[in-house]
This record gives C-alpha cells, structure tokens and sequence, in this order.
C-alpha cells in the first residue's frame, strides 16, 4: 500500500463504490495514518461486509465508514461504532418519478 502525496496532518476521505471483505479499506486508513493523516474516513456506496467485516472495521483506525442501506445491513454492521448507513429509498424513488415524468434526475444532486 503505498500513499502519494502528503497527507501529515490532514483529515483524509477514501471513496468507492463497494467494500466486501474491509481488508483493503482498513490497510488504506493504516497506510494513511502511518504517514502522519489525523483520521480517515470511508464513504462507500454498497457496504457488502461479508464475513468479519464489521468486526475488522470496527476494530480498525477509520473514524467513521458511511454506507448506504442500498444492501440490507447486518446485525453486525448495524452494532458498529464506526459504521453509519444512510438511507436511499426516497432518492430511488425520487428518481424513478422523475424518470417516469421525463424530468430531471441529476437536479436531484444539486
């Protein structure tokens, strides 16, 4: 895992998609603050956390994962100190109206 750039003192964001395992995620957020980043957060679209995920997570140095309940959250996930789901059903919906009605979905995000 190699960091490019300096990041000593700031406050980093990691942002994909989706995260299974958290293996990755976690060695990312050591990585970051072994070069010196005060905290890390994570902002993924689908929080699969399969297997021990939540458990690895929790127990890593991110401050704070936010996921969407796009995939039913786990006991596990939900029980996480450092896991916050956000969640999407009024803004599917909203884009399914808005598609239906042949209106603007990217307005949705302004």
């Amino acid at each position: 895992m190699n960091v490019i750039g300096d990041v000593a003192g700031y406050t980093c964001i990691l942002v994909d998609d989706i995260v299974d395992s958290g293996g990755t995620l976690v060695n990312a957020a050591d990585a970051l603050i072994a070069k010196g980043a005060k905290d890390v957060y994570a902002y993924i679209t689908h929080g699969v956390l399969s297997g021990g995920a939540a458990a690895r997570i929790a127990g890593s140095r991110l401050k704070e994962l936010v996921i969407t309940d796009s995939i039913l959250p786990t006991d596990a996930v939900t029980k996480a100190p450092n896991i916050r789901t956000l969640p999407i059903a009024s803004l599917i919906s909203d884009a399914i109206a808005r598609t239906a009605a042949e209106e603007s979905v990217s307005s949705l995000f302004d």
